[in-house]
């Protein structure tokens, strides 16, 4: 992918949720609102681009008093907003995993110790006994349908499968999965225990595209910022992709910018400096961060891979 380089005024602003915004606390910082919500009064669009289904979203999009449309399961749906209260937004964009394609990835995934969970649309379906029903069920607010048999359930496409391990996905298990899958299904890392799979050709990255010529705006005039593998493609796809810190060090590399720490509210900085700026202060600002970056790589090459 070819990144555009970079243009003011900055017209998009595309946000990870997870990792980005809120910590796992699930709570949005003052100073967070105050820069995501100022955006929106400036006239800026501004989007939650997230892995999770676009009903867990919306509780936070709604905080922050975004009217552009939300994009869940990593770009397979994206969905118009709606009031406080009001009915689900409008489906705008829906392209699902063909389900012999789900069934596989149910099955590899089982075989690697992974349990799998499936996305579609506005619900989740986990096997009976999964240990991990309730704990997930908490994690995107709402309770889990629950099935005897996962597979059997998948008879069309569906969003997205999702497979979750006990602590970090393994090194080299998003590599050989991606190798196994080619052709039949995209598979990153959203959570570093989500592994994924999802239609080819789905991803932020393509979403925020759509989202980009829905709007009007020039790739190099976007602003997105991302944690995890999944958050790559928009990251680098746009004009001003920026990393949080803790990222891996591909998603870090493919960032024009790397934020400063979400305990320090990076992602609220980066708006601040770049979108409620004036263009010049905001081109400055851009010419400081893009110096602070290599000490950043760094930095985190520095770290042990525990770290």
């Amino acid at each position: 992918m070819r990144t555009p380089a970079p243009s003011f005024p900055i017209r998009l602003v595309a946000l990870d949720l997870d990792g980005t915004l809120i910590d796992d606390a699930l709570e949005i910082r003052p100073r967070t609102l105050a820069a995501v919500s100022g955006a929106v009064a400036r006239g800026v669009k501004v989007s939650i681009v997230t892995g999770r289904m676009t009903t867990s979203a919306l509780r936070f999009a709604r905080q922050f008093g975004l009217v552009d449309p939300v994009v869940g399961y990593q770009g397979a749906i994206i969905r118009a907003m709606s009031p406080a209260g009001g009915r689900l937004g409008r489906l705008l964009l829906h392209r699902p995993l063909a389900a012999a394609a789900a069934r596989e990835a149910i099955l590899y995934s089982r075989s690697i110790g992974l349990s799998p969970h499936v996305n579609h649309l506005e619900r989740f379906i986990i096997q009976s006994d999964d240990p991990g029903a309730d704990d997930y069920s908490k994690f995107l607010g709402g309770r889990a349908v629950l099935t005897d048999d996962l597979s059997g359930w998948v008879r069309r496409p569906v969003s997205k499968v999702i497979s979750v391990a006990e602590t970090a996905v393994a090194d080299g298990v998003l590599e050989a999965t991606r190798e196994r899958f080619a052709g039949v299904a995209d598979v990153t890392i959203s959570h570093p225990r989500f592994l994924e799979f999802l239609r080819p050709g789905v991803s932020k990255g393509v979403a925020v595209a759509w989202l980009a010529r829905r709007a009007g705006v020039p790739l190099s005039a976007v602003l997105a910022i991302g944690d995890q593998f999944n958050d790559l493609e928009m990251i680098e796809g746009v004009g001003h992709g920026a990393a949080m810190p803790h990222a891996p060090g591909a998603v870090l590399a493919a960032g024009r910018y790397v934020a400063p720490p979400l305990a320090d509210e990076g992602a609220a900085e980066l708006i601040e400096r770049l979108v409620l700026a004036s263009p010049r202060d905001a081109a400055r600002a851009a010419d400081e961060l893009l110096a602070q970056r290599a000490t950043a790589l760094a930095a985190a090459a520095a770290l042990p891979a525990s770290a």
